[in-house]
This record gives C-alpha cells, structure tokens and sequence, in this order.
C-alpha cells in the first residue's frame, strides 16, 4: 500500500489547466487490452524507492561538492561560467544524465564593488589624519582565502559615496531602534553602526535615513553567531566552526526578489528596464558591513549613555549610545568616521542551468527541483551543499531511464538557478518568462539550497508520515523520529508530529513559486539543534571561510548527513512524480487555517469589534472549507482509483493542484513585490496569523485612525472571501 507523503497546502494563480482528454478506445470482446492502459493506473513503486535509497552515494556527493568549491563562483565572474559547464556535463552525461539538458541566459542588473578602488572605512581626527582603519579583506587561514577572486565584503545595491560624521550604536537598525536613540540624541549626520539581525539588510540603511543618518555599518555580533566565543588563536575557525573576527557576511541589500530593473518582466535583452534610479526597496545611503574585531575596536570607544540591557553583546565593555562620537577619553576622541564606496551596477548575464527528464503519463505535469548555483565565494554549504544534493539525486534518476528501468509518470524539471544571492534573480526570471505555464501545470517545486547545517528541518505547507530514510549512523532512528524528538508540535487530527516551519518570506528560490505562482513548495535542510547554540545561522555564512575544509571538518565530515537529504529529498520527489494520486492533503491545510482563526480572534477580535468589524465571516469562511477538505478527503478514500477512468484520477489531482491557486489576489499587497498570497506572505507582526490582517491591525492599533481600521476590514475581506473561494474549489464536480 502506498506510504504517502503527506503535504499539506498549496499556492497558485487561479487558473484551471486543461486535463489530458484520454479518449475511449473501443476494445472488442477477448482482445488484450493495450499496453498504455496498465501505465495509467500505475502508482509508486516502493521496490524502486528502496533502490533509490540504497543507491544514493555520500562518496559522490563529496566529490560534487569538491568540484564545486574549487574556485569563488560569484554570479556571472568566471567561477560561475565553470558550474554552468559542470552542471551541463553532468546533466548531459550519455550514461547517468537526463533527458535534456540546456541553459538560459537573462540579462540582469547586478552590484559590484570596484576592484581598483576597495571599499574602505577609516576613522579620522580633526585634522583628517587617519587614526584606525577597516580590514579591507577577510584574514587568511587557508589558502581559498587569499584566491585573488574572493570579493571584497560589500553590501551589494548599496549605493556609492562618500560620507563623514560621528559614529552611533543602533542595536539592530530597526526602525524602534533609531526611534530609541533619536530620543536621546540627534541622528542628524552621523554614521550608525549596527549587528546583524532583527531587520533586513537594506532595512538597516532604509530606517535611519529618515532620522538623517548618513551612513551605516553593519557587523555580526559574537553574541549572536559564535555563543561569544571571539579568539582566533584557540576559539574560532580554523579551530571550531565558529566565525572568525575578520568574517564578514556578505549579502543582496534590497528588498525585493527578481530583477531589479524588469519587475514582473522576464529579464531578456529587449525587455522594458525601469531607470535605475527607480528601483526601490534598496539603501539610499551608503551602507558597508565589516568584521566584528572591527567592530569592537569602534562600539568600545564610543562615548554618551550606556546602550540599554538587550543592546548589548559579547564584547568586553559597555555598549554605549555614542555622544554621538567617541568617548573623551578615547585615542579616537573628536574623531569622525569616514565611508569611501565604490560600489557600481552593471548589466551581466546570468545562466540558469535547466535540466528535464519526461513523464510517461502525464508529461504536462512538472514536479520542479531547484536549487541556485551562485555564490559570494567558495560557497561550500551555501549553496553547494545544495547543489551536490540535487546533482546525485539526478544521477541515480537518470540512470535508471538511460537504462530504460524507470520512467516517472509526471515530468521532473531540475534547476540550477543563477544570481539567487543577488535577490533569488534567477528562479524570479524563470517564474516570470514561463507563469502561465508552469502555474498551469506545475504540480509542486522541491528547493534544496543550504542542504545541511546538522538535522532536518522542512519548509512547507506540510505533515510527512513516517519516514522511509533513517538518520546518519542509525538503523532504527528514522529522520521522522528524530525530527519529532527535536522540533515537534501537537495536531489535533495526528498528535505529535513534526514542527513544519512555514513559507512567510523569501529566503530562498521557493519565492517566486510560493508567493507569486502558488506551488506547493517545500524546502529542505539539515539543520543544528537550536537549543544549544544561539547561532542564528552556520557561522561562515557568506564569507571567505564557506569552504570544502569548512564543511567536511566542521559540518559533515563523511557526508551523511548530505546523503541523508539526497533520500529523502529524493522519496518526496519520487512520490510526486509517480503517484498515481498526488500525496496532498487538504485537511491538513484547514488544521492551519483554523490555527489562523482562533489566534486572530484571540489577539485581535476584541479590537475588531469595538470599531465596528466582525470577525464571524471568517470564521463561517473556515468553517466551509473544513467541510470541503473533509468531503474531499472521504471521496478519495472511497474511491479505487486504480480501477475507475483515469479522469477521475486527473480531476482529483487538478483539484489538489490548484487548490492554492485560489489563495491569490494580485492586489492584496501592492506595496509587497511579488507576494500574491493572502495566506503565506510575508508579515511585519509577531501574530502568526493570515499575514495581511496581522499586519493592518497592528497598524491601525499604533495610529488609532479610522481609515486604518478600514484596511484591517479590506484585509478580513480579502481573507476571507479567498477562503471562501478556495473551499468552492474542493467541491466535487457533479456529474
């Protein structure tokens, strides 16, 4: 019996594609029935799974990742032209490759530092005489770090410049940050430094301009990434995984995903580009992050109050406001810091790397698997721990169809995304060029990008029944097991089960699919216990030190915990494409949607009514699509698919495809790019409910104005009537 993966949840454009018209054939009495006729009652062969598991390879999965890392492969440098050509041989391989393998190039703007003028940031005293300056270059500890291509750290979209002026401490550059210390001083004209964390990376810069900061750093605090831990000597890499005191996290500093200058436009050479001047959602003011040894050497020296309790971090002193400027007894007293930017935009051109292996059945159904290519240096776990993931399951796939032992039912698209550090550039291309497409056809997007930190963890609208695939150095502990034992929530229809985190951003190339085509999407990692450590991430991320040293001594040594997620990344992937019934179940969605409800109405109802709006359509709204996921979910149980005409098969399927579909409206976010999703876009509240209503009721809270609470009505409107909607779309088609 088929052992379903269950996911639950779904997102997409609201339109219906057309089903395979499988004619009747007329088949006179006796006669044997055709040989396709047996191929469409097919469902998951468990026997292959099995193979599929024991055959994928930990050794070749090292070997992928060492031929990935070898140089820096920034997007569109050198480095990056030498993977396309890898994943091209490796795709195109007669043997072990697929059916078809291409590139496709976009024509993409993109930010880089000057190589013959660096970046640099310098303090100096009255008489302009340079009294400290900033490491223009991470340490070396290997060789990999003195490769002459290691980028410069820099903010990539900052703008150049250069500016001067008393140096401040702004926590993390949220916007209630520099509210904090505008009361307590004037921002007009100094440079903030602030840490990681918090706010976005542009964020940062785009919070202080309007308190007139004309200038910002930002570094990693060893509070926040190395448990505060700081000594290189004994403490952090190249002795332990932890940063360095010269790592510096590089990063995109916009806001927005895709191109720049082609919003909702496929980037091709003759496509209409905005002037540069009107991208939004990036820096207006020069903005450089460096290291934390730097760091400490300026945020120890500054002057003026103590910052408050849960400002401070990891070095050894007070973190203080600033006068703003340095302390009078500091050797940097009545010294300014100064910022020198170069950085520059250019249009370059950015390959995704496309590779296809065809359905038998219904080739016109896409199960897509993805993951970028690019990186900010060597990139070993972001993102190559990825990519030597997707590349082995590909193999042990296209071996079995070279061999002509396997063929799926649905057709299986891989991606190799480029220029995703610049804002997930590629997969947003692709989403772009191909939407009526793929949100016709595409059945489900698979995103494997940093593939392991330390265990797994998923994102998803999903619950996994028990799992085929057991952990690193265990016969008995299934992933499924540990995954429970670690992270695990209480379900009203399962139990305990695993913790499911949920889509609500754009942290990797599941944006486009989510967000603004509505695929169900998953993502997948293995990932550190987070309750003993308070590193928000692996501590080399972004900087010179992601190396193949970095992640077979520190991260995977044997590559295990790789040849983990290749299994079960590829159990998920072979069970979309082969089942003969997708493995989707929408109760699970409306266990979240109820979730939604009941934390809205707690958190916010009795606000709601008191200006004059009901939170009861809603509810009523939830209510419905509980029943059409329950009435959906006895059909299907009921039903004997194998042995009833395969448009039955093909109608509950389009049903469960498209469900998400119906959960997007075009205008719900006008000012959030490329979020569709009234259900799972991203929110600035810390109520995790449906993210629009979050978000205009804190709003109108903070104001109290009428119009205010207007929106937060708009919002339970467009909620609600999506739900509604979505519920319809589970009703079974009457004969």
């Amino acid at each position: 019996m088929l052992k379903k993966v269950l996911l639950s949840g779904f997102a997409g454009l609201a339109v219906l594609a057309v089903g395979i018209l499988i004619g009747h054939f007329g088949i006179e009495k006796g006669s044997s029935a055709p040989s396709w006729m047996s191929d469409l009652s097919r469902d998951v062969d468990e026997k292959l799974i099995q193979e599929f598991i024991a055959e994928v390879d930990n050794v070749k999965i090292q070997e992928n990742l060492r031929e990935l890392t070898r140089v820096p492969h920034m997007a569109t440098t050198a480095g990056d032209e030498a993977t396309v050509q890898y994943m091209l041989k490796n795709w195109q391989d007669t043997d072990t490759g697929l059916d078809a393998s291409w590139r496709e190039d976009y024509r993409v703007y993109l930010s880089f530092p000057n190589r013959d003028k660096p970046n640099n940031v310098s303090v100096g005293d009255a008489a302009d005489t340079v009294v400290y300056t900033v490491r223009e270059k991470e340490k070396a500890y290997q060789s990999e770090q003195d490769d002459p291509e290691v980028v410069q750290p820099y903010a990539a979209y900052g703008p150049a410049g250069e500016v001067k002026g008393r140096l401040v401490y702004a926590n993390q550059g949220k916007a209630s940050d520099y509210e904090t210390l505008n009361a307590t001083l004037s921002l007009t004209g100094t440079i903030a430094i602030v840490r990681y964390g918090g706010a976005g990376r542009a964020d940062k810069a785009i919070n202080a301009a309007p308190f007139g900061v004309i200038g910002v750093l930002v570094y990693t605090d060893p509070y926040d990434i190395n448990d505060g831990l700081m000594s290189d000597e004994n403490e952090t890499y190249p002795h332990s995984w932890y940063l360095p005191p010269s790592g510096v996290e590089r990063g995109s500093y916009k806001n927005h995903f895709g191109d720049p200058l082609t919003p909702y436009l496929a980037a091709k050479n003759g496509t209409y580009r905005i002037p540069v001047e009107n991208i939004t959602g990036i820096p207006p003011i020069p903005i450089q992050p460096i290291g934390f040894e730097d760091a400490q050497a300026l945020i120890c020296e500054l002057g003026g109050s103590a910052a408050p309790e849960d400002w401070q971090g990891s070095f050894p002193c007070s973190y203080n406001f600033g006068g703003p400027g340095f302390a009078s007894s500091s050797p940097f007293n009545n010294s300014d810091v100064t910022l020198h930017l170069y950085n520059r935009g250019e249009l370059r051109d950015s390959a995704n790397v496309m590779g296809v292996i065809w359905g038998s059945v219904e080739p016109d159904r896409y199960v897509i698997y993805g993951n970028h290519r690019d990186s900010w240096v060597h990139g070993a776990i972001d993102p190559s721990s990825g990519t030597a993931v997707m590349l082995e399951i590909a193999r042990v796939l296209g071996q079995k169809v070279k061999a002509g032992k396997w063929r799926p039912r649905r057709t299986i698209i891989f991606g190799s995304w480029g220029a995703e550090e610049f804002g997930l550039i590629g997969s947003a291309e692709y989403a772009e060029e191909y939407v009526s497409k793929l949100s016709q056809r595409t059945v489900a997007y698979i995103n494997v990008d940093i593939s392991v930190f330390g265990k797994l963890s998923l994102k998803c609208y999903s619950n996994l029944t028990r799992s085929q695939v057991n952990i690193p150095g265990s016969d008995s502990v299934s992933v499924y097991d540990n995954w429970i034992r670690y992270s695990n929530r209480t379900s009203a229809a399962y139990g305990n089960i695993p913790n499911v985190g949920h889509m609500t951003g754009a942290g990797s190339d599941y944006a486009s699919f989510v967000h603004y085509l509505g695929i169900t999407s998953l993502d997948i990692s293995y990932t550190y216990d987070r309750s003993t450590t308070r590193a928000r991430i692996y501590p080399a991320y972004h900087t010179a030190y992601d190396t193949f040293d970095y992640a077979s001594t520190y991260i995977d040594p044997g590559f295990t915990s790789h040849q983990t997620v290749a299994r079960t990344a590829g159990n998920v992937l072979i069970r979309l494409a082969d089942g003969l019934l997708l493995p989707f179940n929408c109760s699970d969605y409306a266990e979240t949607l109820e979730q939604f409800v009941s934390t809205a109405a707690e958190a916010f109802e009795a606000q709601l009514v008191a200006n004059g709006i009901s939170l009861e359509p809603l509810k009523a709204a939830v209510k419905r699509f509980r029943t059409a996921a329950t009435s959906l979910d006895r059909t299907i149980h009921n039903s004997d698919l194998a042995n009833d005409t395969p448009l039955r098969a093909r109608m509950i399927n389009d049903q469960l495809m498209l469900l998400d579909r119906a959960f997007l409206d075009p205008l719900a976010f006008p000012n959030k790019y490329g979020y569709r999703h009234v259900i799972w876009a991203s929110r600035s509240s810390n109520v995790a409910t449906f993210p629009g209503v979050a978000d205009a009721v804190e709003k109108a809270r903070a104001s109290g104005r009428k119009e205010d609470w207007a929106q937060a009505h708009k919002h339970l409107s467009i909620v609600t009537q999506a739900i509604s909607g979505a519920a319809h779309t589970l009703a079974e088609a009457q004969r």
